[in-house]
């Protein structure tokens, strides 16, 4: 063990313990029912490196027929075998990244958020360790890099734009992100984004530079209200 270890020990400590509460507020379990049958989850993968919380994400495979060449969290749709939301998203990331659910730890089942008008999408926060060593699956994933949690919402190369879902007015978040270690830039958009932001919004609870749909000072309300009104709209359409 490096000498640097322990005295990033308790800085890691100290970011996980200030986090888990703020993240366990916002924690829906299965409050929301399941009024889509088609389901899938996905795990925000958070740890922490050189003082500060990273997410880690995907870049997908160019081979693979939905959204190829797209950033996205680990995930994909739910198996009759997954025992819950949470299952499914432990399951695909050891299938897409090698890591195991022994090397997750769960801390919240955040809003769910419904794309494609027809299947929702369940966002599975969990903590991993610094140390871990991403194993891509060259099937479903290109390339597996880190990006700091507060560029999500102090970013240097940023756009918006408006949009209409299912008749739901809804801002649209792009983010253009170079990694320091490999010199690529990636294009982080749509709901990969959108999570991205709401995550960062919880944990660092700080506001953005930028604007966002939800009522910043009420957060844990407004996420769940559009998420309904969202919904109700959709399932009047069914």
């Amino acid at each position: 063990m490096s000498p640097a270890c322990p005295r990033r020990e308790p800085v890691r400590n100290r970011l996980i313990d200030e986090a888990k509460p703020r993240l366990r507020k916002f924690d829906v379990g299965n409050k929301y029912p399941h009024l889509l049958q088609n389901r899938c989850s996905v795990l925000i993968p958070l740890l922490v490196k050189d003082g500060k919380f990273h997410l880690l994400l995907t870049l997908r495979s160019e081979k693979l027929r939905r959204s190829p060449g797209e950033v996205c969290f680990p995930g994909g749709k739910q198996d009759p075998a997954d025992v819950d939301n949470i299952a499914t998203a432990l399951r695909e990331a050891e299938e897409e990244v090698g890591l195991h659910p022994h090397q997750v730890e769960v801390v919240s089942c955040l809003v769910p958020a419904i794309v494609n008008e027809n299947m929702l999408l369940f966002p599975v926060v969990g903590i991993i360790g610094e140390d871990f060593q991403a194993q891509p699956n060259p099937d479903e994933v290109k390339a597996v890099f880190l990006v700091p949690l507060d560029y999500f919402l102090h970013p240097r190369v940023y756009r918006q734009a408006s949009a209409t879902y299912a008749d739901f007015p809804h801002l649209v978040h792009f983010f253009e992100y170079t990694s320091p270690e490999s010199g690529v830039t990636y294009h982080i958009k749509g709901i990969t984004a959108r999570l991205a932001v709401f995550a960062a919004l919880i944990i660092l609870d700080e506001r953005p530079t930028f604007k966002v749909d939800y009522d910043l000072d009420d957060l844990l309300s407004s996420s769940g209200e559009s998420f309904m009104k969202l919904q109700k709209l959709i399932l009047s359409k069914l």
